[in-house]
Order: C-alpha cells, then structure tokens, then sequence
C-alpha cells in the first residue's frame, strides 16, 4: 500500500475507486467496504483509494463534548489497511480551511481534481463541506459532469460498522477483550516504548517492562490482568507474556501504569518500541496482603497465560 501525505504529489490513480472515512480500527465492518472497492477495482482495472483525515474531524470541528478515544493511531491504521489490501492511502491535513470550503468546492477541487475518481464509494449519510451541507443527492447530481459515479454503501453495513465500533470501544473499556477481538476480527493492539520503572518486579521474579503510550487519545483497556503476545520491533520477535493495567494497589500505588512480563526472556530493551497483542483479560487488578501473596498470584497468573496463549 502507497501512503500519501502531500496533496500536491498525488500520483495519477488509474481508475480510482475512491472512499472517505476515518475507518478506526480498521475492523471487519470496514473490511467489508474495502472488500466492495476491490471488487469494483477488478472490475474497472482500477486502483483502490482510501482519504482519511488528520486530525480527527471532530478535534476541529467539536471542540467540546468527551474526549475522543481511538482503537488506532494513524501508523496502527496504515498497517492495518496495508494488510486489508489498499491499494493507496491519503492522509489529508484537517483544519479550519478545509472544513469551511463549500460543498461543491469539496467535490470540483478535492475529490475530482486530486483524485480524478471512477467510481466513490459512500455511505447516504456521508456530510462534507462548510456547515455539513453536502450530501449524497449532490454527489449524484455532479457525478455525470465529472465522469464518475457514486456507490452507496448499504445502510446495513454502515450500521454494523457503528454498532461494532461502539461495542468494540466499550467492550475494551469494561476489559472484554475476547469480545472485542471477536469484533475487530484480529487481537487489540497498541505501542508502546519501554521507560524506566521501579524495578519491583525483578526483584519478586517477574520483571516487567514499563510502556509509555505517547498518544493520549490511544484506548487503553481496563484495568486489570491480561494475555498478551508482544512483538519486539527492532528484531521482529515476536514473543508471548502477561501484562497489567493499573495502579498496582498492593504496592500503594497511584499512577496508571502498563507493565508488561515476557516470558523466558531477560535483555534491556529500554526505549525500545513494543506492539502488544492483547488476547485475554485473566482478572481484576487486586490489592493483595503483601508481596508474598501478589508473587504467588502472578505465577498463578503466568500459567494461565501460557495455557491460553497455547492454544492460539
């Protein structure tokens, strides 16, 4: 997959079989429309031509309200995408500018003067320009005059990728990770870089390394015990171990923290980047009646992660 950053040095896409979206989590609702541009691209001997936004839309445009909880950071989306088979994937800046130019402005100078479409793929819900006032019953009038036409994603299929991309983030928040990547259709992941902790673990037998998320709007499951495979990106290990989110109450700790144990494995991998698989929530973080008893928890622990990640 091509990753476009410049709109000025877009290439000349053949026949391109375009969709707009943010697409977090890239999961199997939103593998289902890339699964519709390929066929469409087969067909046409076109390419496929995903634009997505960045920052977020609603960081610019609702400058209030929750804050936004991502499944994917935008490198996290590119390898997921790379792996849907995308062909390309444009990254346009999202600002004041952008958002305000006016409807017909969007489709003559962005999409059909950057992208030269065949075909673009949308949702009858889709809202663009200055006050959201584009819509689908625009593109289809324009569409003749350009030379490209406009396929509506089933209203079935956008209402799945809502329902699922709600129920993947509140099954991650309440810790039901299994149903989340039953969802996802592949295990939750994050990076993370390994920073200096206390060193309580090694000194107990499970040394940990302690992750530092620098995306805050990255969703961090719930507190608590987990089964995790981790891949060790400067040497492409990929290895398996457990992992906990939390305070670490027996310890009297206050700071959120991701700490995660790889078995058999010993080496200073400090400011290395880590991409954790999480697979299995075993328990709550638990406050225990001191190290003596956390210590035999986390062997307890380590085995059921081991026998879980066995099987996988």
């Amino acid at each position: 997959m091509q990753v476009h950053r410049d709109l000025a040095q877009l290439p000349a896409f053949r026949s391109a079989i375009v969709t707009i979206g943010t697409f977090d989590g890239v999961h199997a609702g939103h593998r289902q429309i890339i699964d519709l541009m390929k066929r469409e691209a087969r067909e046409h001997g076109g390419e496929t031509v995903l634009i997505t936004f960045h920052p977020h839309p609603r960081e610019v445009v609702q400058l209030e309200g929750p804050p936004i909880y991502l499944l994917t950071t935008l490198e996290e989306k590119m390898r997921a995408l790379d792996e849907a088979g995308l062909d390309h994937l444009v990254v346009v800046p999202f600002h004041d500018a952008f958002a305000n130019q006016s409807a017909e402005a969007y489709i003559t100078q962005f999409l059909v003067a950057r992208f030269q479409p065949r075909v673009i793929v949308i949702g009858h819900d889709h809202r663009y320009g200055k006050n959201r006032s584009g819509d689908f019953a625009l593109l289809q009038r324009m569409a003749p005059g350009f030379g490209f036409t406009v396929m509506e994603i089933p209203a079935f299929m956008l209402e799945e990728i809502t329902i699922s991309s709600t129920r993947i983030r509140e099954s991650l928040l309440a810790g039901a990770v299994s149903r989340a990547n039953q969802l996802l259709s592949y295990p939750y992941f994050f990076c993370g870089q390994v920073v200096q902790g206390n060193q309580l673990g090694r000194t107990i037998g499970f040394p940990t390394a302690n992750l530092h998320i620098s995306d805050t709007r990255k969703l961090v499951p719930a507190n608590g015990v987990y089964a995790v495979e981790v891949d060790r990106l400067t040497t492409g290990e990929r290895l398996q171990g457990m992992m906990n989110i939390g305070i670490r109450p027996t310890v009297s700790g206050t700071q959120r923290m991701i700490e995660v144990n790889i078995f058999d494995f010993d080496a200073m991998i400090y400011d290395e980047t880590l991409r954790v698989h999480v697979h299995h929530r075993l328990r709550d973080e638990q406050k225990f009646q001191g190290l003596d008893a956390l210590k035999a928890q986390l062997a307890e622990d380590a085995r059921q992660a081991r026998e879980l990640l066995a099987a996988i």
